[in-house]
């Protein structure tokens, strides 16, 4: 069943207006924060385990800790840009509750001691960024934003900065890049945002579902925060479920659960269909077979002992009626698409991969393409600057392994129409 931490009230029309927030408890727990001195924030983000809800799963509290102890401004960046294929959930967030995530911004920045903080919106999302505004003004002529916000003597200022639709600027120094007016590239780490970011001054970066939840650790305490989820994945995870299932949309259940009962909360496969495969964390995840799903439950180390991730939780599943070579096109034209360009093996790997995939799609393969695949995949994994080579290098090694009997059907198959002329070159 659905634990829901965030969500409680996301079907209340009202919800998303100052009134209708603060009508069911919204900003006390900003005011109970302000009790508390900054350091006490920090130790109880990194005591709850919380850990980034956008795609890596590095614990938030631990990369709080990272920000040097000096006098430099400090700045937070929330990361709304999410681009990954699949990935819907922050949308939601910011569309049904955007004074939480204001909220557990002030929070954050309060425990961090930031003064001003930027949310990075992706371009497509009109209607996010329309109400993110209202909920912005909203705040700052009630007094939650700008100076001695709450009767404190803290001042935080917050803006809306709209991306261009770049794949590129979801990873955190690619948006830094983008947010100071240069081109969306990733930077070599270290320097790390936390010592050297926006403007080179600290900076920390999190996705829109980690803020919102620091909403729920303040209100709840630690440990009623820990009791959900695992031991090593606390807490409740959006994810976002699409593709052949009879419910798709986005399901908010304690990290842990069990992948075939979240298929089930998203009302089953389409009827006389069999599951043949599912991406579970977006598509930069390992494809899972039927048989792994089984043995899934959606946390960062359960999959990651499968041999995939939980990446942002965006969940496609796919029936016997999918094609595996088609699906596989797809994802490799995406990340061709949206490689920058900046390191070779990504710039060009992504590029081979496309065609290769694309020939054996429209007929004009050869078994042997398979063992190349694998082979281009394997020189683009761990030598880019940032993780988009990898990002597309991992589905491909997945698909082309576990279903290979499939890709090699398609490619015979293929060959002997276009020699009887059933299919054109």
């Amino acid at each position: 069943m659905e634990k829901k931490l965030l969500s409680e009230h996301y079907h209340k029309k009202e919800y998303h207006t100052l009134a209708g927030y603060k009508s069911f408890g919204g900003y006390k727990d900003l005011e109970s924060a302000f009790s508390k001195r900054p350091e006490e924030i920090v130790q109880m983000v990194k005591d709850s385990g919380l850990r980034g809800r956008g795609g890596a799963g590095f614990p938030t509290g631990v990369k709080w800790g990272f920000l040097p102890d000096n006098s430099e401004p400090r700045y937070l960046l929330c990361n709304a840009d999410e681009g990954e294929p699949g990935t819907f959930k922050d949308r939601l967030i910011m569309e049904k509750a955007p004074h939480q995530l204001i909220e557990g911004m002030l929070i954050s920045a309060w425990g961090i001691q930031s003064h001003k903080s930027y949310i990075y919106i992706r371009g497509e999302y009109q209607n996010c960024i329309h109400v993110m505004e209202e909920a912005i003004k909203e705040a700052y002529s009630a007094g939650y934003l700008g100076k001695n916000i709450c009767g404190s003597d803290f001042q935080h200022d917050m803006d809306i900065y709209i991306g261009a639709g770049a794949y590129i600027c979801g990873e955190e120094t690619g948006m830094i890049s983008s947010l100071e007016g240069k081109k969306g590239q990733p930077k070599l780490k270290p320097p790390f945002p936390a010592v050297k970011g926006y403007l080179e001054k600290p900076t920390i970066v999190n996705n829109v579902e980690t803020l919102a939840a620091v909403v729920p650790i303040i209100r709840d305490g630690v440990e009623a925060f820990r009791s959900i989820g695992t031991e090593k994945s606390p807490g409740t995870k959006f994810f976002s479920v699409s593709g052949c299932v009879k419910k798709p949309g986005n399901y908010e259940v304690p990290l842990g659960y069990p992948l075939m009962d979240l298929i089930e909360l998203a009302g089953g496969l389409r009827e006389g269909r069999k599951l043949k495969a599912v991406i579970p964390g977006g598509t930069s995840a390992p494809v899972l077979t039927a048989e792994e799903c089984e043995k899934a439950d959606m946390d960062f180390e359960s999959l990651s002992d499968l041999g995939s991730m939980l990446g942002s939780g965006a969940v496609i599943v796919m029936d016997d009626s999918c094609s595996m070579v088609d699906m596989l096109s797809v994802i490799e034209n995406f990340y061709h698409h949206e490689s920058c360009g900046q390191c070779t093996p990504c710039r060009e790997g992504t590029g081979w991969l496309s065609k290769v995939i694309n020939n054996i799609l429209k007929g004009q393969g050869r078994i042997q393409d398979l063992n190349l695949i694998q082979g281009i995949s394997e020189n683009m994994m761990g030598r880019t600057i940032c993780a988009l080579s990898d990002a597309a290098a991992l589905p491909a090694i997945s698909f082309v392994t576990k279903f290979r009997e499939e890709f090699e059907t398609h490619i015979r198959e293929t060959l002997a129409q276009r020699k009887s002329g059933a299919l054109s070159a």
